[in-house]
């Protein structure tokens, strides 16, 4: 995924806009600090997903699916920021 520096600048930027999940579900989230806050049907999800956890997934990538992060915390959601066109590019 190139520099993850810029990476996660672009998710900080975009932090706050609607996202979807490979199976379609919408979701937002918050950047508080180095860690994501994510947002469902106007619901806070009880768990953060940090920063490492966003490295070691773009390590992964490219990935087919949620399902190759074994071990990384919130996959549906950290798959469906690190391949959206907003932070892929």
């Amino acid at each position: 995924m190139g520099n993850f520096d810029e990476v996660w600048r672009r998710i900080r930027r975009h932090a706050g806009g609607t996202f979807h999940t490979i199976t379609g579900l919408a979701f937002t989230y918050g950047v508080p600090g180095n860690y994501l806050r994510v947002t469902r049907d106007g619901n806070e999800v009880n768990r953060s997903l940090s920063k490492t956890n966003f490295r070691r997934a773009a390590e992964m990538m490219p990935s087919d699916g949620p399902g190759s992060f074994n071990g990384r915390q919130g996959p549906s959601c950290t798959w469906a920021i690190l391949t959206d066109a907003r932070i892929r590019d």
